[in-house]
C-alpha cells in the first residue's frame, strides 16, 4: 500500500471515529439541553404571571403563546417572548399580560447584549441599591392601551408610563418598542382564537 492511500485510510477512520464520538455526545446532551430549556421557560413564564395551575401552548403565525388558567380552566394570563432590536443587538423579553390585553402582568429579559453598566440595567441596575430590578419591575400594572409610554428624568404620572433608566434612554426606549410591536401583534391573534372573550 502506498503512503498516501495508508495517509488516505487513516484520515478516513479519524473522520468517521470523531464523527461517531459527536453523534453519541449529540446524543447524550441533547435531551439535557432540552431538559433545562424547558425549565427556563416554565421559570420565566411563571416569573411573568400571575399564579396559575397550568397553562395552554397556542402558536400561530410564528407566535407561541403560553396561558396560564386556573383549575376551572379560567385564563389569568398570556405569557409570549417579544423580540426586536436594541442598542446592540436583539432583546428576547417574556411578558405577561392580563387575558383582556389591558395591563401587563410582568416582564422578564431573557437575552439581551446591551453596553455593559448602561444599557444592561435593563436587567439589572447595581446603581439602586433599593431594587436593582426596579425598571422590569415596573412594568407590572402598566396599561397598554392605546402603548406603553417612556418618560425621562420623571417619575411616570399616567398609568401606561414607565421611567427610562439615567444613561441608558436608547435601550429603554428599545424594550419600549419591542413591547408595543409584539403586544399588538399578540392581541390580534389571541382573539382570533379566543373569540368570546373580551
Amino acid at each position: 500500500m502506498s503512503a498516501s492511500a495508508k495517509m488516505m485510510l487513516t484520515l478516513t477512520l479519524i473522520t468517521a471515529l470523531s464523527g461517531g464520538v459527536l453523534a453519541a455526545w449529540d446524543g447524550f446532551t441533547k435531551p439535557r439541553i432540552e431538559k433545562h430549556r424547558l425549565e427556563e421557560l416554565i421559570a420565566a413564564i411563571s416569573d411573568v404571571l400571575p399564579p396559575y395551575e397550568f397553562y395552554d401552548e397556542v402558536t400561530k403565525d410564528g407566535m407561541t403563546m403560553y396561558i396560564g388558567k386556573t383549575s376551572e380552566n379560567k385564563p389569568v394570563g398570556i405569557a409570549f417572548r417579544a423580540m426586536g432590536s436594541g442598542f446592540q443587538g436583539k432583546i428576547s423579553i417574556m411578558v405577561g399580560i392580563q387575558p383582556g390585553f389591558s395591563k401587563l402582568t410582568g416582564i422578564k429579559v431573557l437575552e439581551q447584549v446591551e453596553t455593559p453598566g448602561l444599557g444592561t440595567k435593563i436587567v439589572k441596575d447595581p446603581s439602586s441599591k433599593a431594587d436593582p430590578f426596579w425598571f422590569s419591575q415596573q412594568f407590572k400594572g402598566v396599561k397598554v392601551d392605546p402603548k406603553i409610554y417612556l418618560v425621562k428624568n420623571k417619575k411616570p404620572s399616567k398609568p401606561s408610563e414607565i421611567q427610562a433608566i439615567t444613561g441608558a434612554t436608547i435601550s429603554s426606549r428599545a424594550v419600549v418598542r419591542v413591547l408595543n410591536d409584539t403586544i399588538e401583534k399578540a392581541k390580534t391573534i389571541y382573539h382570533q382564537e379566543h373569540t368570546d372573550e373580551p
